[in-house]
Protein backbone atom coordinates (compact mmCIF):
# COMPACT_ATOMS: atom_id res chain seq x y z
CA UNK A 1 0.00 0.00 0.00
CA UNK A 2 1.16 3.39 -0.82
CA UNK A 3 2.81 5.17 1.54
CA UNK A 4 0.95 8.64 0.43
CA UNK A 5 -2.35 6.84 1.59
CA UNK A 6 -1.36 7.46 4.95
CA UNK A 7 -0.38 11.82 4.74
CA UNK A 8 -4.17 11.71 3.35
CA UNK A 9 -6.01 9.64 5.71
CA UNK A 10 -4.30 12.20 8.04
CA UNK A 11 -5.41 15.35 6.08
CA UNK A 12 -8.55 14.11 6.28
CA UNK A 13 -8.98 13.20 9.66
CA UNK A 14 -7.41 16.44 10.73
CA UNK A 15 -8.98 18.68 7.82
CA UNK A 16 -7.12 21.40 6.28
CA UNK A 17 -6.56 24.07 8.34
CA UNK A 18 -3.55 26.89 8.19
CA UNK A 19 -3.69 25.44 11.87
CA UNK A 20 -2.12 22.86 11.65
CA UNK A 21 0.90 22.46 13.01
CA UNK A 22 2.10 20.06 10.17
CA UNK A 23 6.18 20.96 10.51
CA UNK A 24 5.47 19.57 14.59
CA UNK A 25 4.17 16.09 13.46
CA UNK A 26 6.68 16.04 10.48
CA UNK A 27 9.45 16.15 13.25
CA UNK A 28 7.98 14.17 15.76
CA UNK A 29 7.30 10.91 13.90
CA UNK A 30 8.94 11.78 10.46
CA UNK A 31 6.09 10.04 8.38
CA UNK A 32 2.41 9.64 8.24
CA UNK A 33 2.84 6.06 8.20
CA UNK A 34 4.66 5.70 11.35
CA UNK A 35 2.22 7.95 13.23
CA UNK A 36 -0.73 5.94 12.16
CA UNK A 37 0.95 2.53 13.63
CA UNK A 38 2.00 4.70 16.55
CA UNK A 39 -1.27 4.60 18.59
CA UNK A 40 -2.92 6.19 20.96
CA UNK A 41 -0.22 5.84 24.10
CA UNK A 42 2.52 7.74 21.88
CA UNK A 43 -0.08 10.17 19.88
CA UNK A 44 -0.71 11.90 23.33
CA UNK A 45 2.56 11.31 24.90
CA UNK A 46 3.91 13.00 21.85
CA UNK A 47 1.93 16.36 22.95
CA UNK A 48 1.70 16.93 18.84
CA UNK A 49 -2.21 16.87 19.39
CA UNK A 50 -5.40 18.21 21.05
CA UNK A 51 -7.59 15.44 22.70
CA UNK A 52 -10.15 16.29 20.04
CA UNK A 53 -7.25 15.19 17.59
CA UNK A 54 -7.07 12.29 19.31
CA UNK A 55 -10.58 11.08 19.17
CA UNK A 56 -10.59 12.14 15.42
CA UNK A 57 -7.41 9.93 15.33
CA UNK A 58 -9.12 7.08 16.72
CA UNK A 59 -12.62 7.21 15.05
CA UNK A 60 -11.24 7.52 11.09
CA UNK A 61 -9.86 4.95 9.22
CA UNK A 62 -8.20 4.03 6.08
CA UNK A 63 -11.33 4.00 3.64
CA UNK A 64 -11.83 7.65 2.69
CA UNK A 65 -8.43 7.37 2.18
CA UNK A 66 -7.89 4.82 -0.25
CA UNK A 67 -10.70 5.91 -2.58
CA UNK A 68 -9.21 9.93 -3.11
CA UNK A 69 -5.95 7.69 -4.13
CA UNK A 70 -7.74 6.00 -6.46
CA UNK A 71 -9.94 8.78 -7.80
CA UNK A 72 -6.35 10.30 -8.17
CA UNK A 73 -4.56 7.63 -9.79
CA UNK A 74 -8.20 6.62 -12.31
CA UNK A 75 -7.75 10.28 -13.08
CA UNK A 76 -3.75 10.39 -13.58
CA UNK A 77 -3.80 13.09 -11.16
CA UNK A 78 -0.06 13.05 -9.72
CA UNK A 79 0.13 13.37 -5.35
CA UNK A 80 2.94 14.51 -3.94
CA UNK A 81 3.62 14.39 0.03
CA UNK A 82 6.69 15.25 2.73
CA UNK A 83 8.18 12.27 2.33
CA UNK A 84 8.99 12.25 -1.46
CA UNK A 85 11.90 14.19 -3.21
CA UNK A 86 10.12 16.15 -5.48
CA UNK A 87 8.21 17.53 -2.77
CA UNK A 88 8.29 21.84 -3.32
CA UNK A 89 11.52 22.82 -0.71
CA UNK A 90 10.42 26.07 0.44
CA UNK A 91 6.99 24.62 2.02
CA UNK A 92 9.01 22.88 4.59
CA UNK A 93 9.99 26.67 5.55
CA UNK A 94 6.13 26.85 6.58
CA UNK A 95 4.69 25.59 9.96
CA UNK A 96 1.30 24.79 8.68
CA UNK A 97 2.83 22.92 5.52
CA UNK A 98 0.04 21.28 3.18
CA UNK A 99 0.26 17.15 4.05
CA UNK A 100 -0.43 16.24 0.56
CA UNK A 101 -0.26 18.27 -2.96
CA UNK A 102 -2.66 17.09 -5.27
CA UNK A 103 -1.65 18.27 -9.07
CA UNK A 104 -2.00 17.92 -12.81
CA UNK A 105 1.00 18.75 -14.88
CA UNK A 106 5.04 19.18 -14.47
CA UNK A 107 5.67 20.26 -11.00
CA UNK A 108 9.35 19.69 -11.69
CA UNK A 109 8.73 23.63 -13.21
CA UNK A 110 9.58 25.04 -10.09
CA UNK A 111 12.85 23.72 -9.89
CA UNK A 112 16.09 25.84 -9.73
CA UNK A 113 13.65 29.18 -10.39
CA UNK A 114 12.94 32.29 -8.77
CA UNK A 115 9.24 31.61 -8.13
CA UNK A 116 7.14 35.41 -7.71
CA UNK A 117 3.62 35.27 -6.69
CA UNK A 118 1.64 37.61 -8.68
CA UNK A 119 -2.37 38.44 -7.48
CA UNK A 120 -4.86 41.32 -6.82
CA UNK A 121 -8.26 41.82 -7.11
CA UNK A 122 -10.90 39.82 -9.07
CA UNK A 123 -12.39 43.13 -10.56
CA UNK A 124 -9.52 44.78 -12.33
CA UNK A 125 -9.08 48.69 -14.09
CA UNK A 126 -7.98 47.72 -17.57
CA UNK A 127 -4.71 49.02 -16.74
CA UNK A 128 -4.09 47.10 -13.60
CA UNK A 129 -5.18 43.70 -16.13
CA UNK A 130 -2.39 44.94 -18.85
CA UNK A 131 0.13 45.81 -15.69
CA UNK A 132 -0.44 42.02 -14.18
CA UNK A 133 -0.02 40.54 -17.79
CA UNK A 134 2.82 42.79 -19.20
CA UNK A 135 4.95 42.35 -16.08
CA UNK A 136 4.67 38.53 -15.52
CA UNK A 137 5.20 38.59 -19.05
CA UNK A 138 8.54 40.40 -17.95
CA UNK A 139 9.46 38.13 -14.70
CA UNK A 140 9.02 35.09 -17.19
CA UNK A 141 11.45 36.36 -20.10
CA UNK A 142 13.89 37.19 -17.06
CA UNK A 143 14.17 33.54 -15.71
CA UNK A 144 11.59 33.78 -13.21
CA UNK A 145 8.59 31.82 -12.50
CA UNK A 146 4.84 32.98 -12.33
CA UNK A 147 2.64 31.73 -9.06
CA UNK A 148 -1.13 32.47 -8.89
CA UNK A 149 -4.36 31.32 -7.68
CA UNK A 150 -6.30 30.55 -10.99
CA UNK A 151 -9.26 33.63 -10.26
CA UNK A 152 -10.12 35.80 -12.40
CA UNK A 153 -9.32 38.78 -12.77
CA UNK A 154 -5.30 39.66 -12.04
CA UNK A 155 -4.47 36.27 -11.41
CA UNK A 156 -5.55 35.20 -15.15
CA UNK A 157 -3.92 37.77 -15.77
CA UNK A 158 -0.72 36.76 -14.40
CA UNK A 159 -1.06 33.39 -15.76
CA UNK A 160 -1.66 34.59 -19.39
CA UNK A 161 1.05 37.14 -19.25
CA UNK A 162 3.55 34.07 -18.54
CA UNK A 163 2.39 32.24 -21.21
CA UNK A 164 2.54 34.82 -23.56
CA UNK A 165 6.34 34.65 -22.75
CA UNK A 166 6.32 31.28 -24.06
CA UNK A 167 6.97 30.35 -20.11
CA UNK A 168 5.53 27.87 -17.58
CA UNK A 169 3.04 28.84 -14.67
CA UNK A 170 1.81 27.40 -11.62
CA UNK A 171 -1.52 28.01 -10.51
CA UNK A 172 -2.53 27.19 -7.02
CA UNK A 173 -6.28 26.08 -6.52
CA UNK A 174 -8.55 26.49 -3.75
CA UNK A 175 -10.79 23.43 -4.95
CA UNK A 176 -10.07 20.15 -5.67
CA UNK A 177 -9.10 19.26 -9.53
CA UNK A 178 -12.05 18.08 -10.50
CA UNK A 179 -13.88 21.30 -10.12
CA UNK A 180 -14.11 23.41 -13.01
CA UNK A 181 -13.87 26.81 -10.62
CA UNK A 182 -13.87 29.69 -12.22
CA UNK A 183 -16.26 28.29 -15.19
CA UNK A 184 -14.52 31.58 -17.49
CA UNK A 185 -10.89 30.01 -16.97
CA UNK A 186 -11.46 26.57 -18.07
CA UNK A 187 -9.34 27.35 -21.23
CA UNK A 188 -6.78 29.45 -19.11
CA UNK A 189 -6.93 26.08 -16.72
CA UNK A 190 -5.95 23.39 -19.47
CA UNK A 191 -3.17 25.66 -20.96
CA UNK A 192 -1.53 25.94 -17.51
CA UNK A 193 -1.77 21.96 -17.02
CA UNK A 194 0.38 21.91 -20.38
CA UNK A 195 2.75 24.52 -19.72
CA UNK A 196 3.13 24.58 -15.52
CA UNK A 197 0.96 22.71 -13.13
CA UNK A 198 -2.01 23.11 -11.48
CA UNK A 199 -1.64 22.46 -7.68
CA UNK A 200 -4.11 21.96 -4.59
CA UNK A 201 -4.18 20.51 -1.17
CA UNK A 202 -8.07 20.08 -1.63
CA UNK A 203 -9.04 16.38 -2.76
CA UNK A 204 -11.18 15.74 -5.84
CA UNK A 205 -14.95 16.24 -5.41
CA UNK A 206 -13.66 19.43 -3.39
CA UNK A 207 -16.07 22.61 -4.81
CA UNK A 208 -15.08 26.06 -4.29
CA UNK A 209 -15.83 27.81 -0.63
CA UNK A 210 -15.02 31.44 0.76
CA UNK A 211 -13.24 29.33 3.31
CA UNK A 212 -10.57 27.04 1.38
CA UNK A 213 -9.30 30.79 -0.48
CA UNK A 214 -7.51 32.20 2.39
CA UNK A 215 -6.28 28.90 3.36
CA UNK A 216 -5.09 28.16 -0.25
CA UNK A 217 -2.84 31.63 -0.28
CA UNK A 218 -0.77 30.75 2.51
CA UNK A 219 0.63 27.89 -0.23
CA UNK A 220 0.58 30.76 -2.92
CA UNK A 221 3.18 32.49 -1.22
CA UNK A 222 4.65 29.25 0.19
CA UNK A 223 5.62 28.72 -3.35
CA UNK A 224 7.09 31.83 -4.36
CA UNK A 225 10.08 34.11 -3.07
CA UNK A 226 8.52 37.28 -3.35
CA UNK A 227 5.07 38.13 -3.78
CA UNK A 228 3.69 41.43 -5.92
CA UNK A 229 0.45 42.81 -5.28
CA UNK A 230 -1.46 44.73 -7.92
CA UNK A 231 -4.64 46.36 -7.35
CA UNK A 232 -5.91 45.55 -4.02
CA UNK A 233 -8.53 47.28 -1.68
CA UNK A 234 -8.51 47.48 2.24
CA UNK A 235 -10.10 44.10 2.33
CA UNK A 236 -8.70 42.30 -0.51
CA UNK A 237 -7.88 39.14 -0.46
CA UNK A 238 -4.80 39.26 -1.65
CA UNK A 239 -3.76 41.42 1.52
CA UNK A 240 -3.92 37.85 3.24
CA UNK A 241 -1.19 36.81 0.13
CA UNK A 242 0.74 38.97 1.24
CA UNK A 243 0.60 39.02 5.09
CA UNK A 244 0.94 35.53 4.90
CA UNK A 245 4.21 36.03 2.94
CA UNK A 246 5.37 38.57 5.99
CA UNK A 247 4.78 35.60 8.33
CA UNK A 248 6.99 33.40 6.04
CA UNK A 249 10.02 35.87 5.99
CA UNK A 250 9.19 36.45 2.10
CA UNK A 251 9.58 39.62 0.24
CA UNK A 252 6.26 41.59 -0.49
CA UNK A 253 6.27 44.23 -3.25
CA UNK A 254 2.85 46.36 -4.28
CA UNK A 255 2.28 48.15 -7.81
CA UNK A 256 1.39 51.75 -7.01
CA UNK A 257 -2.24 53.01 -7.46
CA UNK A 258 -3.84 56.21 -7.81
CA UNK A 259 -4.54 57.61 -4.01
CA UNK A 260 -8.03 58.93 -4.84
CA UNK A 261 -9.45 55.32 -5.99
CA UNK A 262 -10.25 53.09 -2.88
CA UNK A 263 -9.85 50.23 -5.19
CA UNK A 264 -6.07 51.11 -4.79
CA UNK A 265 -5.95 51.65 -0.78
CA UNK A 266 -4.42 47.92 0.18
CA UNK A 267 -1.71 48.14 -2.30
CA UNK A 268 -1.20 51.95 -1.41
CA UNK A 269 -1.02 51.30 2.04
CA UNK A 270 1.39 47.84 1.48
CA UNK A 271 4.09 50.01 0.00
CA UNK A 272 3.77 52.96 2.98
CA UNK A 273 4.54 49.79 5.60
CA UNK A 274 7.12 49.19 3.81
CA UNK A 275 6.51 46.85 0.40
CA UNK A 276 8.64 47.67 -2.41
CA UNK A 277 7.03 49.69 -4.66
CA UNK A 278 7.32 47.98 -8.39
CA UNK A 279 7.59 49.88 -11.76
CA UNK A 280 9.12 46.88 -13.68
CA UNK A 281 10.31 43.62 -13.43
CA UNK A 282 13.94 45.02 -12.45
CA UNK A 283 12.17 45.68 -8.97
CA UNK A 284 11.28 42.82 -8.21
CA UNK A 285 14.12 40.61 -8.83
CA UNK A 286 17.53 42.74 -8.37
CA UNK A 287 18.00 41.13 -5.27
CA UNK A 288 17.63 37.63 -6.02
CA UNK A 289 20.03 38.93 -8.90
CA UNK A 290 22.84 38.36 -5.83
CA UNK A 291 21.56 35.15 -4.57
CA UNK A 292 21.15 33.66 -7.23
CA UNK A 293 22.78 34.82 -10.85
CA UNK A 294 22.82 31.83 -12.44
CA UNK A 295 18.76 31.55 -12.57
CA UNK A 296 18.15 35.01 -13.63
CA UNK A 297 18.82 37.11 -16.91
CA UNK A 298 17.61 40.80 -16.40
CA UNK A 299 19.33 42.31 -19.99
CA UNK A 300 15.41 40.89 -20.87
CA UNK A 301 13.82 43.44 -19.10
CA UNK A 302 11.83 46.44 -20.26
CA UNK A 303 12.58 49.63 -18.62
CA UNK A 304 8.89 50.53 -18.03
CA UNK A 305 5.35 48.55 -18.75
CA UNK A 306 4.01 50.38 -21.23
CA UNK A 307 0.53 50.59 -21.76
CA UNK A 308 -0.37 51.99 -25.42
CA UNK A 309 -4.46 52.48 -24.93
CA UNK A 310 -5.06 53.87 -21.53
CA UNK A 311 -9.06 53.93 -20.30
CA UNK A 312 -10.09 57.09 -18.75
CA UNK A 313 -12.44 56.55 -15.76
CA UNK A 314 -15.88 57.90 -14.67
CA UNK A 315 -14.98 59.11 -11.02
CA UNK A 316 -18.27 58.73 -8.86
CA UNK A 317 -17.59 59.66 -4.55
CA UNK A 318 -13.94 59.21 -5.32
CA UNK A 319 -13.85 55.57 -6.89
CA UNK A 320 -13.56 54.74 -10.37
CA UNK A 321 -16.62 53.52 -12.00
CA UNK A 322 -16.89 49.83 -12.33
CA UNK A 323 -17.83 50.73 -16.15
CA UNK A 324 -14.60 52.32 -17.59
CA UNK A 325 -15.06 54.86 -20.58
CA UNK A 326 -12.98 52.67 -22.73
CA UNK A 327 -12.11 53.84 -26.56
CA UNK A 328 -14.41 51.89 -28.97
CA UNK A 329 -13.20 50.26 -32.20
CA UNK A 330 -15.15 51.81 -35.23
CA UNK A 331 -17.81 49.37 -35.49
CA UNK A 332 -20.78 48.02 -38.11
CA UNK A 333 -24.45 48.87 -36.18
CA UNK A 334 -25.74 46.29 -34.80
CA UNK A 335 -27.55 43.57 -36.33
CA UNK A 336 -31.14 42.74 -35.20
CA UNK A 337 -31.20 38.82 -34.31
CA UNK A 338 -28.43 38.54 -32.00
CA UNK A 339 -28.44 36.60 -28.77
CA UNK A 340 -28.07 38.65 -25.92
CA UNK A 341 -24.77 36.67 -25.29
CA UNK A 342 -23.42 37.71 -28.90
CA UNK A 343 -24.03 41.18 -27.62
CA UNK A 344 -22.15 41.13 -24.92
CA UNK A 345 -19.24 39.82 -26.31
CA UNK A 346 -19.76 42.56 -29.14
CA UNK A 347 -20.03 45.54 -26.93
CA UNK A 348 -16.60 44.06 -24.74
CA UNK A 349 -14.76 45.44 -27.93
CA UNK A 350 -11.65 47.63 -27.87
CA UNK A 351 -9.88 49.18 -30.50
CA UNK A 352 -7.38 46.09 -30.51
CA UNK A 353 -7.52 42.71 -30.99
CA UNK A 354 -8.33 41.08 -27.61
CA UNK A 355 -7.75 37.14 -26.62
CA UNK A 356 -10.53 35.22 -25.87
CA UNK A 357 -9.55 34.74 -22.12
CA UNK A 358 -9.91 38.22 -21.58
CA UNK A 359 -13.39 38.47 -23.85
CA UNK A 360 -14.91 35.67 -21.77
CA UNK A 361 -13.35 37.29 -18.36
CA UNK A 362 -15.13 40.95 -19.63
CA UNK A 363 -18.73 39.22 -20.80
CA UNK A 364 -18.65 36.57 -17.55
CA UNK A 365 -19.87 33.98 -19.54
CA UNK A 366 -18.62 30.32 -19.35
CA UNK A 367 -16.36 29.10 -22.47
CA UNK A 368 -19.59 26.93 -24.07
CA UNK A 369 -21.32 29.73 -23.90
CA UNK A 370 -18.61 32.17 -25.48
CA UNK A 371 -18.29 30.10 -28.30
CA UNK A 372 -21.66 29.80 -29.25
CA UNK A 373 -21.74 33.86 -29.05
CA UNK A 374 -18.78 33.90 -31.21
CA UNK A 375 -19.68 31.63 -33.82
CA UNK A 376 -22.76 33.47 -34.14
CA UNK A 377 -20.90 36.77 -34.48
CA UNK A 378 -18.51 35.21 -37.37
CA UNK A 379 -22.04 34.44 -39.25
CA UNK A 380 -22.84 37.41 -38.90
CA UNK A 381 -19.49 38.83 -40.15
CA UNK A 382 -18.52 41.11 -37.16
CA UNK A 383 -15.14 39.61 -35.95
CA UNK A 384 -12.85 37.30 -37.20
CA UNK A 385 -10.10 34.87 -35.88
CA UNK A 386 -6.36 35.77 -35.69
CA UNK A 387 -3.48 34.15 -35.26
CA UNK A 388 -2.73 33.46 -31.64
CA UNK A 389 -6.77 32.96 -30.51
CA UNK A 390 -7.11 36.46 -31.44
CA UNK A 391 -10.50 38.14 -31.99
CA UNK A 392 -10.76 41.37 -33.99
CA UNK A 393 -14.07 43.33 -35.41
CA UNK A 394 -14.20 43.54 -38.83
Amino acid sequence: MSDRIYWIWLQQTLGISSSIKTDEIFSYFGSAKALYYAGENEWRLSGVFTPKQVSKLLNQDLTRAKNIFETCVKNNWQMVTPNDGEYPSLLFKLPNFPMVLYYSGDLDCLKNKISIAVVGTREPTVNSSRAARALSASLTRSGALVVSGGALGIDAMAHQGALDAGGKTVAVLGCGLDCSYPVANVALRRQIEKNGVLVTEYPPGTQATARNFPIRNRIISGLSYGTVVIEAGERSGSLITANYALEQGREVFAVPGEIIFSCFTGTNKLIRDGAKPVFNAYDVLCGYLITHPELLDLTKIETELTVTESPSYQVEEGKPSKKKVEEKAQRKPEPEGLSENARKIYRAFESCEMQMEDLIIKTDLGVSAFACAMTELELFDLVELRAGKNYKLK
